[in-house]
Formats: structure tokens, C-alpha cells, sequence
């Protein structure tokens, strides 16, 4: 357990440096959550019926966009670049379960982008009055729901970047998975806006996980008391994905040739 923790420590450290990048992307995501809570204004404000309250709705917006990079937009970086110049080698040398020491480092791009982003835009979002805080038993399920969303992200995140071995390009895998996660998670669209005769995929599929089930906790939409099926669903696909890239991996490192010396 040592040698994952100190690389999920060590990558968390390295990528809180990147305070520059944070804050760039936190102008840009406060500015299209402008324009999408205009947009949900004006369908609220129409009449429209909606299954959900219009306080809910903004709330709802703005999680979307404080915890935006909890979704598996990408692959690893690095580890994609050792991939395709051949110094994945040295990965392999190390003496750990090489699945479990990548989901680590998947753990801290997740959480550490994410943390340096999500406070200020909790914070100006609750001065504007945009999100109201929950009581306690809502703001513990939906701290639970919010370290399931990780597990799951980091478990996404990792399978796309197993999947490199056999990829000249990771971009294709990142796009389609990305773009699924993006939008089947609630962040385009809040998932009880969509028509009834979708709601059992969408509840059936991993990617709510990331951020509805969150963000519906968060706002009082779903009963405290529904964390533990919603939980269990978070962890099964979590452990579903991770038991899948076991695989792929073992299966990538007994078939590898690396050429060069």
C-alpha cells in the first residue's frame, strides 16, 4: 500500500504547482457557467414543466462546473508518451501491481486539478447565491457520492489509457469516452431533464455516477437515504472497470515488444 500512496502524494504535490493553468481554466469555466445558467433561466422562466425545482437547476450547474475535471476527459499524459516512445520499460520494472499504481496517479489528476478549480467556484457561486448549502446528513451523502465519483473516474481514466497499447493515438478512445462522460453525467444536461423513457440507461450506465448522483445529493433533489444504492452502483461499475483493466494490462505486457536498446 506504501509505494500507491506515495505516488498518489507525490502526483497530487507536483500537479497543485500548476496554479497558472487552474486559474485559466477557472475564468473559462465560470464564463460558460454564466452562459449556461442564462440558458436554463430562460427555459425555466418559459413555463416549460420541469422535474426539477429551478434553485435545484442552477445549483446543479454550477457543481457541474466546479467539479468538471472529475470526468475522464483524457489519458494520462505521461504514461501515453512512455507508451509510444518505448520507456514503458522502466514501468514495468517496478516491483508493484502496475494497474494499482497507475489508479493512484489516475486518483491525483483527478482530485488535485480539480480541488485548485472547485473552491473558488464554490465560493463565488455561494456568494452570488447561486447554491445554497445542505444540511449535515445531505452534505456527508454527497461527500460520500463525491469520493465514489472519484473511484470511478480514476477507473475510466486508466482503462482509456491501458487501452494505448493497442492504439497508435489515444485520441479516439479519449473523445468517445470523454464526450459520453461529459454528457451522460449531468453536466450538459441535468439527467431529470431528460425524457422518461431514457431514465432507466441513463440510470443503468456508470457515467451518473461522476456527477449527477452528486450534485442531486448535494442539492437535496434525491433523499439522503438513497446514497447506499447509489453508492453501490458507483463502487460496482468502479470495480467492474478496474477488474477489466487488470486484465487488458496483463494481457498488454505479455504480448509487448519494445524495439530500440
Amino acid at each position: 500500500m506504501r509505494p500507491y500512496l506515495a505516488t498518489l502524494s507525490a502526483r497530487f504535490r507536483l500537479l497543485l504547482q500548476y496554479r497558472a493553468a487552474a486559474a485559466a481554466g477557472f475564468g473559462c469555466q465560470l464564463f460558460w457557467g454564466l452562459i449556461r445558467m442564462m440558458i436554463f433561466s430562460a427555459f425555466l422562466e418559459s413555463g416549460a414543466p420541469s422535474p426539477m425545482p429551478g434553485q435545484h437547476v442552477i445549483a446543479y450547474i454550477w457543481l457541474g462546473q466546479a467539479f468538471l475535471l472529475l470526468l475522464p476527459f483524457r489519458t494520462d499524459r505521461e504514461l501515453e508518451q512512455m507508451i509510444r516512445s518505448g520507456n514503458i520499460s522502466s514501468e514495468l520494472l517496478r516491483p508493484v501491481n502496475l494497474y494499482w499504481f497507475w489508479y493512484s496517479r489516475g486518483i491525483a489528476n483527478r482530485v488535485a486539478p480539480t480541488l485548485l478549480r472547485s473552491i473558488p467556484m464554490l465560493v463565488i457561486a455561494s456568494i452570488a447565491g447561486w447554491i445554497f448549502w445542505p444540511g449535515a446528513s445531505h452534505a456527508l451523502a454527497f461527500a460520500a457520492a463525491l469520493v465514489g465519483a472519484v473511484l470511478l473516474g480514476s477507473a475510466l481514466a486508466t482503462l482509456m489509457t491501458i487501452t494505448m497499447f493497442w492504439t497508435i493515438s489515444g485520441q479516439g478512445i479519449a473523445r468517445l469516452l470523454g464526450v459520453s462522460a461529459y454528457f451522460l453525467s449531468g453536466v450538459v444536461v441535468p439527467l431529470p431533464l431528460f425524457p422518461d423513457w431514457l431514465q432507466p440507461v441513463l440510470n443503468a450506465l456508470p457515467f451518473r455516477g461522476l456527477g449527477d448522483v452528486p450534485f442531486r445529493l448535494f442539492t437535496g433533489h434525491m433523499p439522503a437515504a438513497d446514497l447506499y444504492g447509489a453508492l453501490a452502483h458507483q463502487l460496482a461499475w468502479a470495480a467492474g472497470l478496474a477488474l477489466a483493466g487488470q486484465w487488458l494490462l496483463s494481457r498488454a505486457t505479455r504480448r509487448l515488444v519494445i524495439q530500440g536498446g
